[in-house]
């Protein structure tokens, strides 16, 4: 259980910040970053679920619990010593990564080919979903490079990279099965 009693702890005061296991490293740390931008696209859903509602506002809650489980597998380092910790720590899984292909294969089964680049835009949800997107990406792209100096869990890794997805689907979805969606025009404005 989580008890935050104190919010400000001054320990960071230096420039410096704990890990989950402890170990202080400089807030700029590759890690850090990789699991801030996982906080940043959790906080960017926060705004998208102000536009949802029913059965997709359900799916997006459960993305940002995920979210939180993926920043606390991100910040904790030394996967290999897992099993010496004194408390399990909280790791990805395959089974969340599959919940996300099973809800993206059932999303993307009613929508028609795309013959066109999508613009992020169409309804306010929809909008939101694409910035979603862009942010899980740029999660992605840090979780990757740390990834390659620093074990990381290729669950965390494979989870991204189907988020990124699946926010691009649901948002055809809540663009009416993609007929509100704002196509690319190559060469429109020349």
């Amino acid at each position: 259980m989580v008890v935050l009693n104190k919010i400000y702890t001054k320990t960071g005061d230096a420039g410096e910040t704990a890990l989950g296991n402890g170990a202080r490293v400089a807030k700029h740390a590759l890690r850090v970053t990789a699991y801030g931008t996982v906080d940043e696209t959790n906080a960017a859903l926060g705004l998208a679920r102000l536009h949802s509602d029913g059965e997709m506002d359900a799916r997006l809650a459960a993305i940002q619990n995920d979210l939180f489980d993926l920043g606390a597998d991100l910040c904790r380092p030394d996967m290999e010593k897992d099993a010496e910790a004194e408390y399990p720590p909280l790791r990805m899984s395959e089974a969340q990564v599959k919940r996300l292909e099973s809800e993206i294969d059932a999303m993307n089964a009613d929508l028609a080919p795309l013959r066109s680049f999508i613009l992020p835009g169409g309804t306010p949800l929809a909008a939101h979903l694409h910035q979603c997107r862009t942010v899980a990406r740029r999660a992605e792209r840090l979780t990757v490079e740390l990834a390659t100096v620093e074990a990381v869990n290729t669950a965390a890794v494979t989870y991204l990279n189907r988020l990124s997805d699946w926010f691009f689907v649901a948002s055809r979805v809540v663009n009416d099965n993609g007929a509100g969606d704002v196509l690319w025009v190559p060469g429109a404005n020349r």
